[in-house]
């Protein structure tokens, strides 16, 4: 075994690729660039290597410098995550003729299971079903859009060398087709270097599910079961589970047995990852091989009790697989969701900000357990524009299916952050779905299910506002209801809100999704009573101080008992229940006294950071709602913003490269 590991990546996957090696007594090298100095991989490694600037191709995509980095450590082997340059065969072969085992399969089989194109082809010699599609070379738009056009709509465009959704279209239609290849060939450009594409005919209800292969150097090859990663949005997995539910023995069989194929076709080493898409008659077609660890692997390492990241380094190493094919055994249900930093009510927009607090259920960390979490932030660190946007990965087993879906109903009720918004309440909503729960899943289950996936903003009820007028009169330091007696006998010392003549009473305004609601909370002797607006009630509370400007609360209102989380930052109070959470803004007259409307009220502001990367319209042009005025480019997809009415554009605010934060003015429309 290795003594010293380099791990060229970041965040969740740098923290545990570490974690493996540091049971395993591998000493670890972290790398990083300017935005990562303080991470939590850096900290994770025993040893930390700076290697460029914020922009991943200034840093985690520089082969040469992490390389230099391999040498200086005295780096035995170089494990890549997933993304960056795992899947970069001139990489791999680099670090194979420098004399460091890179941590994957070789070079060889990277190149022909690398390009989606080339990988179809040799799979259809093989034998294994495609779906109807042109994975070509010839990338003439024309003669695409020919080729789409015979194919029959709708079709889908993908980034011949992509992945993760990126360089990735659904075309409806002819006329739309040449617009959206461009916007696929840019994203593609960006993300990979390389703007190859190959078209599809869209399967309409696919199920998207994969197998686990893993081989070693003395020829053996087993499959580790399938996952099952329908649940998508964007073209980005959402939700992963294993097994698939409603999977045959005879077809997991079948699955499994053509993946290892797959495998042996190209000589793999190592773990991989084949993926199919399903019809619901049963029938599956070859789509992809992803040619490293996959973001989705504790699932697997859940129902087979297998650690996937000790054997990639096993296998590095030249060891044998640890496990035959009749070894594997399936226990249990597992799920997964994806924590991240973005806004579902915008179109899963990325969410920029430091995590003020960050709140997560009792767990296990990169290991398996009823509810595990594996993370790359902490409290306090921030989510950048730089990189995939994700806080961590919450994983849990049941016995079945139920048990691990309520499982995650739970685990999701106490995963907390403020900071940034994320898809926690929506990732809920997902798991008590009823399509969810019946199973009845593919590609397109959230969009279908887009009005109660996505409903509107509900009030807050009593109990939350209850919940953040108890957390306020907390941080104010007034002692709780029927707390013991204080050690001095001054009633000067006294913070259980004491007036002369028995009386203390306040009144707080606290805005909920625009609209105002007034608590008034008074205190008569000893009594307290709270008046949310259907007069005043008995209140009794306690609190207990956690780290971030939070409490732990239990309020009692009028006999109802309500328990919960409430984060306070600045002026805002983060309300989290069981039921749901709620941020609610703590409205101070005497500051917005002086507010006055902004000067573009026609304006359309970036919806995050990023740069322009195409302009469409100039001042003057008369534009409809709906047109495009400009594509932003921000985590490496392309979000273009549109006319929200018909009008004339006023002035264009900036330029093609321009750099632009959250809600900066980008177009003035009269």
């Amino acid at each position: 075994m290795f003594d010293t590991l380099l791990i060229a990546n970041r965040g969740e996957i740098a923290c545990r690729v570490a974690a493996t090696a540091r049971r395993l007594g591998i000493r670890t090298v972290a790398v990083y660039s300017d935005a990562d100095a303080n991470a939590r991989h850096v900290a994770a490694c025993d040893v930390a290597v700076h290697i460029g600037g914020p922009e991943p191709r200034a840093s985690y995509l520089r082969a040469d410098a992490i390389l230099q980095a391999a040498r200086d450590t005295g780096a035995q082997a170089i494990h890549p995550g997933y993304g960056f340059l795992s899947e970069n065969e001139a990489f791999a072969q680099a670090a194979t003729d420098a004399g460091i085992a890179f941590v994957g399969p070789p070079a060889s089989a990277i190149a022909a299971m690398g390009s989606k194109s080339a990988a179809k082809s040799l799979m259809e010699k093989a034998g294994v079903p495609l779906v109807p599609g042109y994975h070509g070379d010839n990338q003439d738009p024309q003669f695409l859009k020919t080729q789409a056009d015979a194919i029959g709509y709708p079709v889908l465009i993908k980034a011949s060398a992509g992945g993760g959704g990126k360089g990735m279209r659904v075309v409806e239609s002819s006329g739309a087709f040449l617009d959206a290849l461009a916007s696929c060939q840019r994203e593609a450009a960006s993300s990979f270097g390389d703007d190859r594409v190959l078209i599809e005919r869209y399967l309409q209800k696919p199920r998207h599910i994969e197998i686990q292969v893993f081989a070693d150097t003395q020829g053996n090859c087993v499959y580790l079961f399938e996952r099952d990663c329908s649940v998508q949005r964007r073209h980005q997995k959402v939700i992963e589970e294993a097994p698939a539910p409603g999977m045959t023995e005879e077809r997991r069989r079948a699955m499994g047995e053509a993946a290892v194929a797959a495998a042996r076709a190209v000589g793999y080493v190592g773990a991989g990852t084949v993926e199919f898409i399903a019809e619901p008659d049963g029938r599956f077609y070859f789509m992809e091989m992803n040619t490293r660890l996959q973001v989705e692997h504790p699932v697997t390492e859940m129902i087979t009790g297998h650690d996937l990241v000790e054997w990639q380094l096993r296998v590095a190493a030249g060891q044998p697989l640890p496990a035959r094919q009749e070894d594997l055994r399936i226990e249990g249900h597992a799920i997964e969701a994806r924590i991240y930093a973005e806004n579902p009510e915008k179109g899963f927009l990325p969410s920029i900000g430091t995590l003020a607090y960050l709140g997560l259920p009792a767990h296990t960390a990169f290991a398996n357990g009823d509810i595990r979490v594996d993370g790359g932030v902490r409290m306090g660190d921030t989510i950048t524009p730089f990189y995939d946007p994700m806080i961590a990965k919450l994983i849990v087993r049941g016995a079945d299916r139920d048990q691990a879906r309520a499982r995650m109903l739970q685990a999701l009720a106490q995963t907390q952050a403020v900071g940034v918004q994320t898809n926690v309440a929506f990732l809920s909503r997902l798991m008590r779905d009823s399509a969810f729960a019946a199973a009845d899943l593919d590609t397109g289950l959230i969009e279908r299910q887009r009005d109660t996936l996505l409903p509107a903003p509900r009030p807050a009820g009593a109990d939350a506002l209850a919940l953040a007028s108890a957390a306020v009169l907390a941080r104010q330091g007034l002692a709780q209801p029927g707390a013991a007696a204080q050690a001095s006998a001054d009633p000067w010392d006294a913070r259980d809100g004491w007036r002369l003549g028995g009386q203390y009473r306040r009144e707080l305004q606290w805005v909920d999704n625009g609209e105002t609601r007034r608590v008034a909370i008074a205190r008569h002797g000893k009594d307290w009573t709270l008046d949310a607006g259907d007069g005043p009630q008995p209140l009794l509370w306690r609190a207990q101080a956690n780290a971030g400007g939070a409490f732990a609360l239990r309020v009692t209102l009028g006999g109802h008992e309500s328990a919960g989380t409430v984060a306070l930052h600045a002026d805002r109070a983060y309300v989290f229940t069981d039921a749901g959470s709620h941020a609610l803004e703590l409205y101070d007259p005497l500051a917005h006294s002086q507010d006055t409307q902004g000067e573009h009220g026609g304006g359309l502001t970036a919806p995050m950071p990023g740069k322009i990367i195409s302009i469409a319209v100039k001042a003057g042009d008369t534009v409809e709602k709906g047109q495009p005025l400009l594509v932003m480019e921000a985590m490496k997809m392309e979000h273009t913003i549109s006319a929200p009415a018909d009008g004339k554009v006023a002035e264009v605010f900036y330029a093609i490269g321009d750099q632009v934060t959250e809600g900066a003015e980008l177009v003035a429309i009269e």
